[in-house]
């Protein structure tokens, strides 16, 4: 992976986790061949891991295919929550957790 194609390595997103795309605010533009043009994916795979869903992918210059980042993206359902995380030196670090219920039980205001 190359930290010189990217402004901050890994970066706080908070709860945004992408399955797909790229975070083009934090492309610098490629090191390699030192132009800023798209960036495709590439190596796509998918993989389920005992109700794990993995997703991983590389960021890749469009123009001379070098590697810009290894992107990893993973979904479960713990107990009553579907849990996501996302793993990029592009596109960051984020965790998100959502409750399968109609509402969300931490969400709810205590009676008393």
């Amino acid at each position: 992976m190359c930290n010189g194609c990217v402004q901050k390595e890994y970066p706080d997103r908070g709860n945004t986790c992408l399955e797909n795309g790229s975070y083009l605010m934090n492309y610098l533009g490629c090191a390699n061949c030192h132009q800023r043009d798209f960036v495709l994916i590439s190596n796509k795979a998918t993989e389920d891991d005992d109700g794990e869903e993995i997703v991983t992918y590389d960021h890749v210059c469009k123009n001379c295919d070098h590697v810009i980042a290894r992107h990893e993206y993973t979904f479960s359902v713990v107990d009553e929550y579907q849990e996501y995380t996302m793993l990029c030196m592009l596109c960051g670090k984020a965790e998100d957790s959502i409750s399968v219920l109609p509402d969300d039980p931490r969400q709810s205001a205590p009676l008393f």
